[in-house]
């Protein structure tokens, strides 16, 4: 879904610094792309980033919680049970929401299995973003692993909203169409 943004973005005319974890995907030659392989390499490199940036779109789902001490070589099977104790990461979207300010657009998304509405609207208050993509687990065709999603978007001015499931390349004009329209109107 990312991707699918970031191309929509620049088809729109907007300079997209993408900003991804390990994937066969490809952006366009055009996009400047900045891979990383942590929670920890993904926040350094999106608050690097943060202060020039106009729009930003949150869509990596990003590990709650990451090991308190990473292992440094593979983890030998040894003993019948095993415990790895965990930290939480730091919350990307929230840290950069607290920096916002007012010309720029923060989208986040949520994926939910539960009170998918509650948590979204909770969620979009809580990270101060403009917008929350709300993918939900019931809907089949959503989320990973598909070239389509469904979703609904929320944003602090309107009442949810619903949208069939298409291609990704069709949800990105959805959501990139709201993005270009707020900023119009910041």
């Amino acid at each position: 879904m990312g991707y699918a943004i970031a191309e929509e973005l620049k088809e729109n005319g907007a300079t997209v610094i993408l900003v991804s974890g390990p994937t066969h995907l490809k952006a366009s030659s055009e996009i400047k792309t900045i891979p990383v392989r942590s929670a920890q390499e993904m926040y350094d490199a999106c608050n690097a980033e943060f202060d020039n940036a106009d729009i930003i779109v949150m869509s990596a789902a990003v590990a709650d919680y990451t090991p308190k001490e990473p292992a440094t070589e593979k983890i030998k099977k040894k003993a019948e049970d095993f415990t790895i104790e965990l930290k939480k990461t730091t919350d990307i979207l929230g840290t950069l929401g607290k920096r916002k300010n007012s010309s720029q657009t923060l989208v986040g998304f949520a994926l939910e299995t539960n009170n998918e509405l509650a948590h979204a609207q909770d969620k979009l208050m809580r990270k101060n973003a403009d917008f929350i993509v709300l993918n939900s687990m019931q809907d089949a065709g959503a989320g990973f692993g598909t070239d389509t999603n469904k979703i609904t978007i929320l944003s602090r001015e309107n009442a949810p909203k619903n949208y069939d499931l298409k291609t990704k390349q069709e949800v990105a004009k959805d959501i990139c169409q709201l993005i270009v329209e707020h900023q119009e109107n910041l």
